[in-house]
């Protein structure tokens, strides 16, 4: 596990240092203007610079993706289990579901400022409303589609409805959910950015749109780069703790 980690990390970084290493060239080359596109050396001088700046920008943000992902996945899953164990919800609740993500998060923002103000909480339920989708359908996919031969098993073996629910179905459905996990927990990042591009005084969005008004082109790309930062890391964060959590499962490529 430590040695397939270390050759993640190896490969991630040689990747991203030929790609810094053509974009450097090529706005070298090109001539692009700064505001328009600006170099990596550009945006690491931005970096340090403003390093103070971006930092407390930086915990908001990433306060408002942990809370939102905790939600998320909380109401995902007691979505999921209700749409299991009563009928009435999963005939009445996925189209409510659907709805809910057909319309435009853009178009949900401004009214989530509305109600909930510019602080903290309706950037948590931005990142809430984009990730429990994912949550909900893996989840209760899982928790529907677990093997007939153990459900069999345990009914011959006595065993009543919770108890299957919590021995057979529930970890059944953890590989499935676990799915859904590291798509939410790359995608969060988007409904607290949105949030925040809406409506707020502080994050990173925040910071963005104020350093575009100042055609501050490099100071918008270094808070990319760490909303981006943010992504990978709180990915690889959460495949680890699974693969250790969720060990049954193992993967068949090589």
């Amino acid at each position: 596990m430590i040695l397939a980690g270390k050759s993640i990390f190896i490969r991630c970084c040689v990747m991203s240092g030929f790609l810094l290493s053509v974009w450097e060239v090529f706005t070298l080359i090109s001539g692009i203007p700064s505001f328009i596109l600006p170099s990596p050396s550009q945006i690491f001088s931005a970096l340090t610079h403003t390093y103070s700046l971006l930092i407390f920008h930086s915990l908001v943000t990433f306060s408002e993706i942990v809370i939102g992902l905790v939600l998320g996945c909380l109401i995902g899953v007691l979505l999921a289990l209700n749409m299991l164990l009563f009928q009435f919800f999963r005939y009445w609740l996925l189209p409510v579901v659907l709805f809910s993500q057909a319309i435009p998060v853009f178009a949900i923002a401004p009214i989530l400022v509305l109600w909930l103000g510019y602080g903290l909480m309706s950037k948590v339920m931005m990142s809430a409303i984009i990730i429990f989708f994912p949550i909900l359908m893996t989840t209760f996919d899982g928790l529907r589609y677990t093997s007939p031969d153990y459900l069999n098993l345990a009914k011959t073996m006595g065993a009543n409805n919770w108890q299957i629910l919590l021995r057979i179905r529930l970890p059944a459905a953890l590989p499935s959910f676990a799915s859904g996990l590291r798509v939410a927990v790359v995608i969060a990042p988007i409904g607290a950015v949105i949030g925040e591009w809406v409506g707020a005084s502080a994050g990173l969005g925040y910071y963005m749109l104020h350093s575009n008004a100042r055609m501050q082109t490099a100071d918008m790309f270094a808070a990319l780069f760490i909303l981006a930062t943010f992504s990978i890391l709180l990915y690889y964060l959460t495949d680890f703790v699974l693969k250790r959590f969720v060990y049954w499962t193992t993967e068949s490529t090589k």
